[in-house]
């Protein structure tokens, strides 16, 4: 059977593309090095794997084996339909499949947006061992708990809410082939020319795929319709964590952070005042330093 990438990698950059099955699905995981040593990418809404493409090579000279899937419902990977199969311990589990399946003896998770949301909730159920977590751009769920209570969050995560609507979310961000897609990254960057059309090319194609749309905004639905973000306990992540966060976030106020100690004893948290919430596809020079600079401490 002939496969239709997402995303096809520029050849000499070390990425390739493969298919995994985990967890009752088939994922399409880009992929970089090899070794023991996971360091596993998730991304977030509306991405793909390939929003990790700047971070991958540099992974993978540090002597990881880099797997960036593309999540439940994104890309070429499995989408289930049904908002239930977009719950958050569904995908937690999918993250931890898709570690058994690597066979890896030690695991490093990176995440961003969506992806931090379910790796938080991964770390904090302790599902598998974590060497170290990197999170970017997205709070400890505690904090963002409190923080939604109070207007100046709450004003910011309208699309929350309008996400929730049937139907309606995926003709408007569906029309003009996918054209409000790229102008989520867009408008909101702060680094514009990293945001070309045709560096925003392959998240408009994936989101006109057949069912993508509904898939993407079913992660929001489930997580408002399920229980699953309350079982958190005292919510503590005793992994070592580095918090990379962009300050010209438009949708999460920069005060998500005060008092994530409280819940993560062992955290370092950047923050880089000139990024927006695509802080690594925005600043990825400066991402990438960081992210070195930390794990090899």
């Amino acid at each position: 059977m002939t496969e239709i990438l997402s995303w096809e990698p520029d050849a000499g950059n070390g990425i390739t593309i493969d298919w995994v099955e985990a967890n009752g699905i088939r994922f399409e995981v880009a992929q970089a090095g090899q070794g023991d040593r996971l360091a596993l990418c998730l991304h977030g809404f509306p991405e793909l794997h390939y929003s990790w493409r700047y971070q991958m090579p540099m992974l993978a000279e540090m002597g990881y084996r880099v797997w960036a899937p593309n999540m439940r419902g994104y890309g070429g990977t499995t989408r289930p339909e049904g908002v239930e199969n977009y719950r958050l311990d569904t995908l937690a589990q999918d993250v931890a499949a898709l570690i058994d399946v690597s066979g890896a003896k030690e695991v490093t998770l990176i995440a961003h947006d969506w992806g931090a949301i379910v790796a938080w909730h991964f770390a904090i159920k302790k599902l598998r061992p974590l060497a170290k977590l990197i999170i970017l751009n997205v709070p400890h769920p505690k904090c963002g708990q409190r923080e939604i209570k109070k207007w100046r969050q709450l004003k910011k995560s309208w699309y929350v809410f309008f996400f929730q609507l049937p139907w309606l979310p995926e003709k408007l961000l569906g029309r003009a082939g996918a054209a409000p897609i790229a102008r989520v990254f867009r408008d909101s960057a702060v680094n514009k020319e990293r945001f070309s059309s045709a560096e925003l090319k392959p998240y408009r194609e994936a989101a006109q795929k057949g069912g993508a749309l509904t898939a993407m905004f079913n992660y929001y639905r489930a997580l408002l319709r399920m229980p699953d973000r309350k079982g958190m306990g005292d919510g503590i992540v005793e992994t070592p964590t580095l918090i990379l966060w962009g300050e010209q976030d438009i949708a999460l106020d920069i005060h998500l952070l005060d008092g994530t100690e409280k819940y993560v004893p062992n955290v370092t948290i950047r923050r880089f005042p000139d990024a927006s919430h695509w802080v690594q596809q925005d600043i990825p020079d400066e991402i990438n330093d960081a992210m070195k600079e930390w794990l090899t401490r």
